[in-house]
């Protein structure tokens, strides 16, 4: 049966203790790491959320709490007091091997069953196993110092914006629907029948109305909802420090992002980041990267080979040529010997969901250059490209070819970066963070058939493209900007349209009517004709922040309780189904799945 806790208080967690401790008589709680029995000496790991501390039992100083100590198991949860001595036998791997606990005192505060995996670090049991006992998996030190680190990440979030005169304001969970890019999620009215609430993608609308209202800088730890389709590291429910400012203009917004970087790694990691970040248009990314989050601990760039062959007779580099797409290639400078036709013929399969039909290659080896199109191509088409792509003796050169440049920018993209992390090519000594600007302010929807925001329908042209917007909205660019970090977008943000005309055109040129836009807008038109000021702002995304700045594998491991790929809680089993009158109560009938 459990004891109580009565009559002892936790003096201490048992991380904290060193040698300058010894001779104290302390009380610590925590789990049973391990039990070892040696016969006259029994020897207890302690584990709490500071580390481990070794407890030390006699048989000839009190059999009775000797007897108790043989009987616990891993798991247990403990409370002992003792007084800390000097070990015998150190472990220099632990903070606290030092010392241990001579104990005089012990509780039994809760038995455990065998847990389904063993509470170790680096455990390699499987995922989907480790998140049904998620608790479980959390006792894990590893695990347990992710969500420390976040916490304290989200801390310094906290007192920067606060030190630079950010207001934190918490907009509403329950939001009307405004959609316009991922599905939201929805949420049932039972006091209006038929009408529902969204989960919010962003507080986008209401911090800009804060700004209207006057509030000027604004901040919050944003959760954020998104009915998204399935994809492997991205979750349904995530978390956002979100901020926005008013009277400023991009380079205050970029200013006030690259000081928190700087903040947060210096207290966090110690690692110093140097200010400004550089910048890159997002034309010049995809141009040199393949890529509007570029990468560049690494070189691997694209090479446009496209003037090089605007003659050939290939048929493959000819029909993208003429269908208004490009030809490009990277150049694997040195690993011919590494990189075999075989390897080859499976890079070739694994960029084709990325839409490319396949990549034409040469290898230059010392001895035996082999190619899968230069027999196709003229002699001067051959020098040509080679000349271009900087080919020398070892080079592999790869190259991609399409009637749409997106694809060959998102297979390229794609195949440096594998190819980067294949051949340890990646400088992994600082942390690489730089600015994307200038993006397009529309991009073409085939699905939809018609122009869509490429960030939200808020953002506002750069001056020199507004009158662009009706005639050419392929060619505007926004003032929008994406903090990229060591490959990965980790914020992003914009100014934002203040102008109630402006906005207007911009609804038109999504293909809204004035009276859909009012429909699902009308709120924030409304506001903006009561003295808008100029405004932007942006997000960094904090799940993702946490997981590159603590070197993670997924975004899973740094948050507590994470959905799968599938958007379902493995360890509650949610979403699961709710009773009949609940829906009868909010009037909702199942539709039988066809």
């Amino acid at each position: 049966m459990a004891e109580f806790m009565t009559g002892m208080k936790r003096t201490h967690y048992c991380g904290e203790l060193r040698a300058a401790d010894i001779g104290k008589t302390v009380t610590v709680c925590g789990w049973v790491q391990r039990q070892r029995d040696l016969g006259q000496l029994i020897f207890i790991d302690l584990r709490d959320r500071t580390g481990i501390l070794q407890l030390a039992f006699n048989d000839a100083t009190d059999r009775a709490i000797f007897d108790k100590a043989f009987s616990v198991r891993a798991e247990y949860v403990l409370a002992v007091s003792g007084a800390v001595r000097e070990r015998s036998s150190k472990n220099t791997e632990i903070p606290t091997g030092e010392i241990e606990i001579e104990v005089q005192e012990l509780r039994v505060l809760a038995k455990s069953e065998t847990p389904p995996f063993e509470i170790v670090e680096n455990s390699n049991v499987k995922e989907d196993l480790r998140l049904k006992y998620r608790y479980l998996d959390l006792r894990r030190p590893d695990e347990q110092n992710k969500i420390i680190g976040r916490h304290k990440i989200v801390k310094v979030a906290h007192d920067y914006f606060d030190n630079n005169g950010f207001i934190e304001v918490e907009t509403p969970v329950l939001i009307k629907s405004t959609p316009e890019g991922a599905r939201d999620y929805l949420v049932p009215s039972r006091v209006f029948p038929g009408n529902f609430f969204a989960l919010p993608q962003s507080p986008q609308l209401y911090k800009q109305l804060l700004m209207l209202s006057g509030f000027d800088r604004y901040m919050q730890i944003a959760r954020c909802f998104r009915d998204e389709d399935l994809r492997a590291d991205r979750q349904p429910e995530f978390t956002q420090i979100d901020l926005e400012m008013s009277f400023v203009d991009q380079d205050d917004v970029m200013a006030i992002g690259e000081g928190f970087m700087k903040q947060v790694y210096k207290q966090v990691l110690n690692i110093d980041i140097e200010t400004p970040f550089r910048r890159m248009t997002w034309h010049e990314a995809m141009r040199r990267f393949g890529s509007d989050k570029p990468d560049l601990r690494f070189g691997l760039e694209l090479i446009d080979l496209t003037e090089d062959l605007k003659h050939t007779e290939f048929r493959v580099f000819k029909g993208a040529i003429e269908g208004g797409g490009s030809v490009r290639g990277i150049n694997l400078k040195g690993l011919a010997d590494k990189l075999s036709r075989k390897e080859i013929d499976k890079l070739t399969e694994w960029v084709k969901p990325y839409g490319a039909k396949g990549i034409a290659w040469t290898r230059l080896p010392e001895s035996g250059e082999t190619s899968s199109f230069e027999k196709f191509l003229a002699p001067e088409e051959i020098a040509a490209i080679r000349k271009t792509m900087g080919a020398e003796t070892g080079d592999v050169l790869l190259i991609v070819a399409s009637d749409e440049d997106t694809v060959v920018y998102s297979s390229l993209g794609a195949l440096r970066c594998e190819l980067a992390a294949r051949f340890d090519l990646i400088d992994k000594s600082k942390p690489c963070l730089l600015w994307v600007t200038d993006f397009p302010l529309f991009e073409y929807s085939k699905e939809e058939n018609r122009f869509m925001a490429m960030h939200h329908p808020f953002t506002a042209p750069r001056v020199e493209d507004i009158d662009r917007i009706e005639s050419d909205p392929g060619n505007v660019c926004a003032i929008a900007y994406d903090m990229v970090l060591n490959g990965n977008e980790v914020g992003g943000g914009s100014i934002r349209i203040n102008n109630p005309e402006l906005q207007q055109r911009m609804f038109k040129a999504l293909g809204f009517t004035p009276e859909e836009a009012q429909k699902r807008f009308g709120f924030l038109i409304d506001a903006f004709r009561y003295g808008a000021p100029p405004h932007g702002g942006m997000a960094f995304g904090l799940d993702r922040l946490v997981m590159l700045m603590l070197d993670c594998d997924s975004i899973r491991e740094v948050i507590a309780f994470p959905k799968v790929a599938s958007s379902s809680e493995l360890m509650s089993g949610a979403p699961t189904d709710v009773d009949e009158q609940q829906l009868t109560e909010l009037g909702i009938g199942i539709l039988p799945k066809e």
